[in-house]
């Protein structure tokens, strides 16, 4: 069973950064797909950013555009998630998803085959 496992997250000012990790112990993530997701206190979960397989293909929601970028290192197993100039409603939880069929659509979906535990990300003064 593949098990996802995030890192990076934590408390930040407005208008600094962060770099969320997504890695799976133990197995290879090459041909999955990679979500970022999040979810704040009354709100549904929302697709963030995600990457295809081979990282040719991006998708990212327009609230992040031009401060997160997502990329992935296949040789280290790892996807990132670098948030710049964060806002105090980044706020929430977030999860790194995996999913062999979807490709970077499972933004707009909002479902895949994998998910991690979820990461708290705090942004304020």
């Amino acid at each position: 069973q593949l098990q996802l496992v995030e890192s990076g997250g934590g408390l930040v000012q407005p208008g600094g950064s962060l770099r969320l990790s997504c890695a799976a112990p133990g197995f290879t993530l090459d041909n999955y797909a990679i979500g970022w997701f999040r979810q704040a206190p009354g709100k549904e979960r929302e697709g963030v950013s995600c990457i295809s397989d081979t990282g040719d293909r991006t998708i990212s929601a327009d609230s992040v555009k031009g401060r997160f970028t997502i990329s992935r290192d296949n040789a280290n197993n790892t996807v990132y998630l670098q948030m710049n100039n964060l806002k105090a409603e980044d706020t929430a939880v977030y999860y790194c998803a995996a999913d062999l069929y979807g490709g970077p659509f499972i933004c707009y979906m909002v479902k895949a085959q994998y998910w991690g535990q979820g990461i708290q990300v705090t942004v304020s003064s």
